[in-house]
């Protein structure tokens, strides 16, 4: 089985605080990607939203364009507003070539409020579940239609965080609304890989991998710190500085047959963790467990 390795730019720029990298230059991002070993990226807010001009800063430093984040709201906005909305993105991704659309639900999220502690998110049961999947569903049907496949993303600081939050909202979904597993999302919010994977193998179609500092991790308030208070904190950082064993998840993923992209993604303040340095180390680390787990890496 194979597996493509991608890098999101937020270890050197990130568009919720300005202040982590934001006069870093998309150029300097890209060069290092590559020059760490990866083959993809993800998009962020420096990006062209212009398909020729997308395609040809990819083709310049030889990345294919993995996926990207989609600030989705359809559990409280009716489905042909919703697709309208996410139109744009749509094409562009379809027109160069992404794998899949990342889908965020953003209503009254947390997630980029500084001075909103977690405790604060919004919860998946205060919704009309059924309806809110029926939407979902459709709307991913649509993507897949136009080319792009849905990936919903679950998130700190937004309503579906937990594992009780994402079996709730695969059960009301279609298989096609497929599921993107974040390791380091899932274990800040006190999830289990094994169990997700066991779950919902099936409508596992992209992986994030990062990982979490214990000793920081511990200390979190959740009640009076925000989700932008733990990044400037340092809580995540990349495979293989963390306490997530990704030999035993690798291996996992392998026994549940997943193929396609997995990509390192680890909100850190690049003055304090060189975005150069990590992203060699995240690959290195995911290189020696997709060895050792019977994966052939594909360029």
């Amino acid at each position: 089985m194979k597996i493509k390795l991608g890098m999101s730019p937020i270890s050197w720029s990130n568009d919720d605080l300005p202040q982590l990298g934001g006069k870093t230059p998309l150029d300097v991002c890209l060069f290092e990607t590559r020059q760490a070993g990866y083959t993809g990226t993800e998009t962020g807010g420096k990006f062209p939203k212009n398909s020729s001009e997308l395609s040809s800063k990819l083709n310049q430093f030889q990345l294919s364009l993995v996926s990207g984040w989609y600030s989705g709201t359809i559990i409280n906005n009716d489905l042909e507003t919703e697709i309208r909305k996410i139109s744009p993105q749509l094409e562009l991704f379809k027109s160069v070539g992404a794998s899949v659309i990342v889908y965020g639900e953003t209503f009254d999220t947390v997630q980029n409020q500084p001075k909103k502690p977690l405790s604060s998110r919004p919860k998946l049961v205060s919704f009309d579940l059924k309806e809110y999947g029926r939407k979902l569903t459709e709307l991913a049907c649509h993507c897949l239609e136009n080319g792009v496949p849905l990936t919903f993303h679950h998130h700190m600081g937004t309503a579906v965080e937990n594992e009780m939050e994402i079996d709730l909202l695969m059960s009301n979904t279609g298989s096609e609304v497929g599921l993107l597993l974040d390791t380091g999302h899932l274990y800040f919010a006190g999830g289990d890989y094994k169990n997700v994977l066991q779950k919902h193998a099936k409508r596992i179609n992209h992986v994030h991998t990062k990982d979490i500092r214990s000793e920081i991790f511990q200390k979190i308030n959740f009640q009076n710190e925000s989700f932008l208070d733990c990044v400037l904190k340092g809580v995540f950082t990349v495979p293989g500085d963390g306490i997530i064993d990704y030999n035993d998840f690798v291996k996992r993923l392998f026994d549940i047959n997943y193929e396609g992209w997995m990509v390192v993604e680890a909100e850190q303040d690049p003055l304090k963790a060189n975005p150069f340095e990590y992203a060699k180390l995240g690959y290195q680390t995911l290189i020696h467990s997709l060895n050792k787990a019977g994966y052939e890496l594909e360029k």
